[in-house]
């Protein structure tokens, strides 16, 4: 009987097994893709429907993921169980969809019931499967080869490098449809435009800006007294120092501030045009806020002008606004 230290070496060396089986069973795809893998591809692109995977028990959670992955990088996509297939839900599939259904076996009788269906249907059908010469590997237009040498399970009967297979080749499917189809990082974030990645590329400084009405200006000759009390009425922790038609000059910040202390300038009498930050950074309102993030980033600012093509003030963010608006 073995004592705690064994059976814990023991559990480490089995998951260390488990992940050397699945990344061979992995690494094993790639010298088996052929012709079939490009049939997919080209089945997939030319037709004008949607694509429907389906599975059932393990590889049914595996063929959900694909579906997803499918439907966010370009290529239409949902996932049909095969149960419910063959009570009502085939009557979502049309002439011109393509139907994916995953079983290692390729024996899977769920998914045998509904194939001379959805042949029926006119629809087209990518099996992926362990075995090739299976009924489902067969009877479908286009086969792809998931078999693995063993699974990791140590009864070699749990499905574990194989769903592993089956999920790798799905996105390999995915990826190679993503990149034919163009699709690019502006698509993807209008399919995840609730997520990080889709704030970052959709957000535009103009969306996230403050108007110009609401931040803090001040002439080149104004006092620093009166600087100060219109930088404390913006909550901005600068003002903008512009000319005639809001023509930008300068910026005075809170950083300006502390060095202009730090000289020993008389704040009573000194103009602001005398201690501002000349030709200061700005932006465009069509720039990407995630742009004006790494400006203020790199710069070490923590406020950033607007402006357009003539360097007339349009308006201001802060990091604050950034943080508020989840870009940063």
């Amino acid at each position: 009987m073995m004592t705690t230290p064994d059976i814990l070496e023991h559990s480490l060396e089995l998951a260390r097994r488990v992940l050397h089986i699945e990344a061979r069973a992995v690494d094993a795809l790639a010298d088996r893709l052929n012709g079939e893998f490009l049939a997919a591809v080209e089945l997939v692109l030319n037709r004008h429907g949607r694509v429907i995977v389906t599975g059932i028990g393990k590889t049914g959670h595996i063929g959900r993921k694909l579906a997803a992955t499918l439907a966010s990088t370009g290529t239409p996509a949902y996932f049909v169980h095969a149960a419910e297939a063959a009570h009502g839900d085939l009557g979502m599939i049309t002439p011109e969809d393509i139907v994916i259904a995953l079983s290692n076996s390729g024996a899977s009788e769920e998914l045998l019931t509904i194939v001379p269906l959805v042949k029926r249907q006119g629809a087209k059908l990518i099996a992926m499967t362990g075995n090739p010469a299976s009924p489902l590997a067969q009877a479908a237009d286009v086969h792809l080869d998931s078999a693995v040498a063993e699974e990791a399970c140590p009864l070699n009967l749990a499905p574990t490098a194989s769903t592993t297979a089956a999920l790798a080749l799905g996105d390999a499917l995915a990826v190679a449809l993503l990149d034919a189809r163009g699709f690019d990082t502006n698509d993807f974030a209008r399919s995840h435009p609730g997520g990080t990645l889709g704030r970052r590329l959709l957000t535009r400084v103009s969306d996230v800006m403050r108007g110009i009405d609401t931040v803090p200006q001040v002439g080149p000759e104004a006092k620093l007294t009166s600087v100060l009390l219109e930088m404390s009425r913006g909550g901005m922790g600068m003002a903008a120092v512009v000319g005639e038609q809001h023509a930008i000059i300068g910026i005075f910040t809170d950083g300006d501030l502390r060095r202009t202390f730090e000289r020993g300038v008389d704040v009573r009498h000194a103009s602001v045009i005398e201690v501002m930050t000349r030709s200061p950074r700005t932006i465009s309102p069509d720039a990407l806020a995630a742009e004006a993030a790494a400006v203020m980033e790199s710069a070490r600012i923590s406020q950033l002008l607007v402006s357009d093509e003539h360097n007339t003030l349009l308006g201001a963010l802060t990091t604050l606004d950034l943080m508020r608006a989840k870009v940063i």
